[in-house]
């Protein structure tokens, strides 16, 4: 499955990521890492271009996985480059995968092979954070609510969970308990998590509304070392949302 997700660098620069979450399965077997570059700025083309770029893509990545001999595990779009990414077994022969595929596609592109065993590149540059995640799952939700035509900017209570490793650091982060409006509303525990609570707090589910709020926790649960494990809400009319 991938997922996508925007990360912000440290010097303000964006990086659009796809990431192939359930890669890393073939990381034992699979050890040389395959980059393709090639140059498409989708700010720059029009819809029927960009289409085009992404049949291409896709065609592309069906050509080096055929045989099974490589894993496509995600993407990057930097400055104007989508940059493709593979772990292959043996990367030898992907070269001429790609020069058939692109050489009379009109693109600017260049191809790398590297020994990346422990798939570091991987680990560093296309597997989102902790809060990466979250954001990834938030918008999940969002589009959940955008699909029954909930309207995002209404206010509503919105339930985040979080969890601990133990109940001294629970009852500690309660003490921090109220902050940026957030309140207690619950302690909760199950299969995933144990030392856990439910917090709740009024505000709208729009992406950027739900960002500032998920980050603003994040940022409070590292004096207890906790962890945030997503949210939930209701649709303004009052139906439950999943």
């Amino acid at each position: 499955m991938r997922d996508f997700f925007k990360r912000v660098e440290e010097d303000g620069s964006e990086i659009y990521i796809e990431s192939d979450m359930s890669a890393y399965g073939y990381s034992e077997r699979y050890s040389w890492l395959f980059s393709v570059f090639i140059k498409f700025d989708a700010s720059k083309n029009s819809q029927e271009s960009f289409e085009e770029f992404l049949e291409t893509k896709e065609a592309l990545i069906i050509a080096v996985e055929h045989d099974g001999g490589a894993k496509y595990v995600g993407s990057r779009v930097v400055d104007g480059w989508n940059e493709l990414y593979f772990y292959a077994e043996n990367a030898k022969s992907l070269n001429a995968v790609v020069s058939k595929m692109l050489s009379n596609s009109g693109y600017v592109y260049e191809s790398s092979v590297v020994k990346d065993t422990k798939w570091n590149f991987h680990y560093k540059n296309l597997i989102p954070s902790a809060l990466e995640s979250a954001h990834i799952q938030s918008e999940k939700i969002i589009f959940m609510l955008q699909e029954e035509e909930d309207d995002l900017e209404v206010p509503r209570l919105v339930e985040h969970y979080v969890s601990f490793t133990t109940p001294t650091q629970k009852e500690k982060f309660l003490e921090l308990l109220p902050f940026e409006d957030f309140s207690f509303k619950d302690e909760i525990s199950g299969e995933d998590f144990e030392n856990g609570l439910a917090l709740v707090k009024e505000h709208a589910v729009t992406e950027e509304e739900v960002r500032k709020n998920v980050e603003q926790l994040f940022e409070a649960l590292k004096t207890e070392q906790g962890f945030y494990e997503g949210w939930s809400t209701t649709l303004v009319d009052g139906d439950e949302s999943e």
